[in-house]
């Protein structure tokens, strides 16, 4: 049987959870994953653990931090005054924000502090610093 290598085309289902056993994404419920692998496209160590695995087998990898999303940055916390924000906003801490840039990108940041006069919003992504457990199933090697 063919084992998984850099430049294949796969699909897997998998499951996503935190350290504490929370759920963050699943694709249980809906179609696998399709990716090319050596693209880019996923995380180092979510790649790395999908290598050499065969069709319709199951494993569970634990990713640390610096494979995933890396370690929160302290450079992407950043205040923003309260005045700024629209009139008839309340922010909340963890509430999700989107910021348009310059060139008319969009970045998604969270609120991480509410203070009197500001607010500071998180620009990491929201995994940053955590290190995830997956579950596994390789579907097909296409």
């Amino acid at each position: 049987m063919s084992k998984v290598k850099a430049g294949d085309v796969v699909r897997v289902h998998y499951t996503g959870k935190l350290e504490n056993g929370q759920v963050f994404d699943s694709s249980l419920n809906r179609e696998p994953l399709e990716v090319k692998l050596g693209q880019g496209s996923l995380i180092p160590g979510f790649e790395k653990g999908l290598m050499d695995m065969e069709p319709k087998e199951k494993k569970t990898i634990v990713i640390p931090k610096e494979e995933a999303y890396g370690e929160k940055k302290r450079e992407l916390f950043r205040s923003v005054p309260k005045a700024n924000l629209p009139e008839d906003m309340e922010p909340e801490v963890n509430m999700g924000l989107v910021a348009t840039n310059a060139d008319g990108t969009e970045r998604q940041l969270r609120v991480a502090e509410v203070n009197e006069n500001d607010i500071i919003v998180d620009g990491n992504h929201p995994l940053a610093g955590e290190d995830l457990t997956f579950e596994l199933e390789l579907v097909e090697i296409k």
